[in-house]
């Protein structure tokens, strides 16, 4: 099967990685595990490209990167995208998140309006709303940073590059 697209990915530092696995964890426990890409770590996604601009997407990355600093993020409340496929944690949308989005942004055009999110269950609709009860339960806001971007193939998985967070706005 043929790459589909490419996303560039905001990565929230170490500690933010340990806390939402704990989410995670707590929805497991109970019986629910989803039907997420495995191996990713918790992130932000900034920007879809088309397969073809692989080189162009992996620029854009690595001049944000030597530009910004990491950036930080409030993740504060919790939510589903319709449909109801999706539970995911969300950061405030502020000024300096909206700066690295725009600097991640391709000319292309983007599948979905920009939804600052992080990713905690994909499933059916019922298993979802199911696991929402147990994910209120263990969600607690806090701030975290984004300290990478990451670029990523989808379909089959494949990682592109990871840029560190560098620079100094």
């Amino acid at each position: 099967m043929a790459e589909q697209f490419l996303t560039l990915m905001a990565d929230l530092d170490d500690e933010a990685q340990v806390r939402m696995s704990g989410w995670y964890r707590s929805l497991q426990e109970a019986g629910f595990t989803g039907v997420q890409t495995p191996g990713l770590p918790y992130h932000i996604s900034l920007s879809t490209f088309p397969p073809d601009r692989e080189m162009e997407a992996a620029e854009i990355a690595r001049k944000a990167a030597a530009e910004y600093a990491p950036v930080p993020v409030h993740l504060s409340h919790i939510g589903l995208f319709a449909g109801g496929k999706v539970l995911f944690a969300a950061p405030e949308k502020d000024a300096e998140l909206a700066a690295l989005q725009a600097a991640c942004r391709s000319g292309a055009p983007q599948q979905y309006p920009w939804t600052p999110h992080a990713t905690i269950l994909i499933d059916e609709p019922e298993t979802v709303h199911a696991a929402m009860p147990v994910f209120v339960q263990s969600f607690v806001p806090f701030a975290a940073r984004i300290t990478r971007l990451h670029l990523c193939a989808f379909w089959p998985t494949r990682e592109i590059g990871s840029f560190i967070l560098e620079g100094k706005r």
